[in-house]
């Protein structure tokens, strides 16, 4: 039998779905149940001077397909019917769109809720396995993904149920080990004394570690942003730059198999976003494996565990799609995150 709950109510078709982070905001409309979404250009948060404003003249403007429902998954707390985004000045108001925009039915979820929603929505071609393992069907999962900030999210089982737990363990301490880390984390910049795990394992924490190696060693950093530390460091091209990769993803095991350990997840720990993707041959070197595993004395339960890079473009909408064709497979908690018209 079902765990029943309000996501018992089905949603209106077609449904409007939709990825909004700070830069980038992903569209899509499912028509039905059994439809494939329809996908529609990435739009550039900076080009609308509000989210209302983007889906009219981006999405709506260009298809005969009138929405009655929507599915918003967002960077930022859900927190009352004014919802600001974290990195962007748009502000989603779900009544007004409802009065406004058709809709008779909203539902704002945050934006790792739909990455972990992915997480049992992806096919096995959209998965590049960076830790061999056994999966559990029914097995807890974990995903994490750095990209502009670190997030979060964990993916649990129970009543014929997927429950996703949004949280902000980004933020989490994160100290050194090894005596090479003694060296370069004085060197980091830190945020009212303190190191997390975003310090390091993000865009802007990719550069902070490659600075830090630099100041350790009394080298010059002459790589300035991400993606020139990273292709520098694919490329072997900079010495800084290699190790700086290395050292990334040693600590994103690391805090990957942390993660594991607390949400016991024999489902697979899964990586999301364009890092990742980039990054998929260091994340291969066995540096990552290491780490992971390397969770005495369980060892053993962490090597049957596996990782996955997420390779697919739109995962968020996939976990989306998937939520919104059957509801009650899934335990998103909509008290306070859901509107209707009436």
């Amino acid at each position: 039998m079902h765990f029943k709950n309000e996501n018992d109510a089905v949603l209106r078709f077609p449904v409007l779905i939709g990825d909004i982070g700070g830069t980038n905001a992903r569209f899509a409309i499912l028509v039905d149940s059994n439809a494939e979404p329809k996908l529609f250009p990435v739009v550039q948060t900076a080009d609308h001077a509000t989210i209302d404003e983007a889906i009219q003249t981006a999405i709506l403007d260009r298809t005969s397909i009138l929405p009655r429902s929507a599915v918003l998954a967002v960077a930022g707390p859900v927190d009352g019917d004014e919802i600001d985004l974290t990195n962007c000045d748009w502000v989603v108001r779900p009544r007004q769109m409802i009065e406004t925009m058709g809709f008779s039915d909203i539902v704002v979820i945050n934006d790792f809720e739909a990455q972990a929603l992915a997480a049992v929505a992806l096919e096995d071609e959209h998965l590049e396995m960076v830790c061999p393992g056994s999966p559990e069907a029914t097995g807890s999962r974990v995903v994490l993904g750095p990209g502009t900030g670190l997030g979060m999210a964990g993916l649990v089982h129970a009543q014929h149920t997927w429950f996703p737990v949004p949280g902000e363990g980004g933020h989490v301490d994160f100290g050194p080990r090894s005596d090479r880390d003694l060296e370069i984390f004085p060197h980091l910049e830190r945020i009212e004394g303190r190191v997390s795990a975003e310090q390091i394992l993000c865009g802007r924490g990719l550069v902070n570690l490659y600075r830090a190696i630099a100041a350790a060693d009394g080298r010059d950093a002459v790589r300035q942003t991400p993606a020139e530390i990273t292709g520098a460091g694919l490329e072997g091209s900079d010495a800084i730059a290699v190790e700086a990769l290395d050292l990334f993803v040693t600590y994103l095991g690391r805090l990957a198999g942390d993660m594991a350990l607390i949400f016991m997840s024999r489902g697979g720990v899964y990586l999301t976003g364009g890092i990742a993707q980039k990054i998929v041959p260091t994340l291969k070197n066995g540096k990552f494996r290491a780490a992971f595993e390397d969770k005495a004395p369980h060892g053993a339960m962490m090597r049957a565990m596996p990782a996955y890079v997420i390779t697919h473009p739109m995962a968020a909408l996939r976990g989306l799609a998937a939520y919104a064709r059957t509801p009650i497979r899934f335990g998103v908690e909509t008290e306070g995150r859901r509107w209707r018209s009436g």
